[in-house]
């Protein structure tokens, strides 16, 4: 383990090296699921009397998921992995190259790609049921079919006994529980996930990340997770694509750090544990060179 760290602290890859890396790993696999290549977003940003400048927010971004991984995008506030999801998720265009979905570029929402955000977004006014029905119910689907495949889910999710409850009368852990099953009624290619558990007490995100990664292995998803918790990135993630303050683009990719280890309930104990968290924060501050733009964030 303290070589592997070693080698993750030895200094930032290249682009080629990283792209070199990516094509022969790559070449061994299957086709991925997910591929963005050399994606470049700019936004514009007012400078006073009139004056509009373009903030870049992220600069050849490359990437390539596999089905049924999760992969975090762990980064500083501002270095555009959100937006990046965005564009996963066909709610932003990029400026430069493209995002293809199931060999399928992606330029609007589409179904088969399910958004889970970190204040929950569910309907007040809907119970919970009513909720996790509610994007069948836009797809036109019947009554008796909606409840037919909600109820397994809210069962799944650990909310059953649960469906006639409305979310003000739900924790937060519980809210977000119902927009997982919200996600997942769809059957979606790939769950995109906006800072999830953010909002929640520490407890709270422990279990609800622990049985988020039981629920994926029964399902058989895809779900790329957008944090800044560098634990949470640890724990959940099959591989963690570190990138560089903005304008963002992946500086590192690291491959299964804890490997099975990862979904040990003590894992967080361990010592390989501590040394890939501090690894992984070293990276992250050697990035950070006190040259980013202050003029806010996305």
């Amino acid at each position: 383990m303290r070589a592997v760290v070693a080698d993750l602290l030895a200094g930032p890859r290249t682009g080629s090296e990283t792209a070199a890396a990516a094509g022969k790993a790559s070449a061994a696999k299957a086709p991925p699921l997910v591929a963005i290549r050399n994606v470049a977003k700019r936004f514009p940003a007012r400078l006073g009397r009139g004056r509009i400048a373009a903030v870049q927010a992220l600069r050849s971004v490359n990437c390539e998921i596999g089905a049924g991984e999760l992969v975090s995008f762990l980064g500083p506030s501002g270095c555009g992995k959100t937006t990046l999801l965005k564009m996963l998720a066909g709610l932003v265009r990029s400026d430069e190259g493209e995002i293809v979905v199931a060999d399928k570029p992606v330029h609007a929402p589409r179904r088969d790609l399910c958004m889970v955000f970190q204040n929950f977004g569910l309907l007040p006014w809907r119970t919970v049921e009513a909720n996790v029905e509610f994007p069948l119910q836009l797809d036109g689907v019947g009554a008796a079919e909606r409840r037919a495949r909600a109820r397994p889910l809210i069962e799944m999710v650990g909310l059953g006994g649960f469906e006639r409850h409305f979310p003000h009368e739900l924790s937060g852990g519980m809210q977000q529980r119902v927009g997982l099953a919200r996600a997942l009624i769809r059957k979606p290619l790939v769950i995109l996930m906006d800072e999830p558990f953010a909002a929640l007490d520490a407890q709270t995100r422990e279990v609800l990340q622990e049985d988020f990664i039981a629920i994926c292995r029964t399902v058989d998803t895809t779900v790329v997770l957008v944090t800044h918790s560098i634990e949470e990135a640890l724990v959940m993630s099959n591989r963690i694509m570190v990138f560089t303050p903005r304008p963002g683009t992946i500086e590192r990719v690291i491959e299964e750090p804890l490997g099975a280890e990862r979904q040990s309930p003590g894992v967080r104990g361990t010592p390989a544990f501590a040394q890939w968290r501090q690894a992984i924060h070293d990276i992250l501050r050697s990035g950070n060179d006190g040259n980013r733009d202050p003029r806010g964030s996305r």
